[in-house]
């Protein structure tokens, strides 16, 4: 679903990302972990075509993002590590607002939106200017949006920030239902506990190299996740 061969991304004399090669299958969340710094942001906007990068190939749903960026786009939704939301909107028109933009009949849109508002509770605040909403009412209209056109690949780069419990345990429950359609997820997260019970995959980036990628159970073996990470950051 997602191919990423050999990115090399560098700012100045930095290489930001150094040879990083990833395989997201169908099926698979796959979760991406590094200090503050690492590389991860830079790989994931390069992923998803905000960032242009310096080497190496990107493929999504068997399509080369260089060759066709609105059909690698299309099949994917990208949530950010900030919610940057038009304020000036109200909730339920940037909703539309992006069911405009990936061509999403009303009768659909209106089903999903409904679906995922109530779920999130949500609903009542769908009127309300963005600019009124607070963080976490932000990041849950950033997840309807991105869960709008039912895409391939979902792309999030620190989802659970500013969730609360009741919201961060339907977005994994959304993620998991996601993959076994058939979909893929690959997420950020510095929560390395969610990361351990909910992935299939992980990689862990170190200054722009990966150091570690494999199942879940390659990667930690007996130990735990943050006992493998805490050993490779002190290495």
């Amino acid at each position: 679903m997602l191919n990423i061969e050999h990115l090399t991304k560098t700012y100045g004399e930095k290489k930001a990302v150094d040879d990083l090669s990833l395989h997201i299958r169908p099926g698979e969340i796959f979760g991406f972990i590094g200090h503050n710094g690492a590389g991860k942001s830079t790989t994931i906007k390069c992923a998803v075509g905000i960032l242009n990068y310096d080497a190496g190939t990107i493929c999504i749903d068997g399509k080369k993002l260089a060759d066709e960026p609105l059909a690698c786009k299309r099949a994917l939704a990208y949530i950010p590590d900030n919610p940057d939301l038009y304020d000036f909107m109200s909730g339920i028109k940037y909703l539309n607002f992006v069911a405009d933009i990936f061509g999403i009949p009303a009768a659909v849109r209106q089903e999903r939106i409904r679906k995922y508002a109530d779920l999130f509770e949500l609903t009542g605040d769908l009127a309300q200017p963005i600019s009124a909403y607070s963080h976490g009412m932000k990041q849950k209209l950033a997840v309807i949006s991105a869960w709008l056109h039912d895409p391939k690949l979902i792309v999030m780069d620190e989802p659970f920030v500013g969730l609360d419990p009741k919201a961060s345990h339907l977005l994994k429950e959304m993620m998991r239902e996601h993959c076994d359609r058939g979909g893929a997820i690959f997420f950020s997260t510095h929560v390395l506990e969610v990361a351990e019970k909910l992935c299939d995959k992980v990689a862990i980036i170190k200054q722009g190299r990966l150091v570690k990628v494999g199942t879940m159970e390659e990667v930690k073996g007996d130990d735990s996740l943050e006992e493998v990470f805490l050993e490779l950051e002190a290495e």
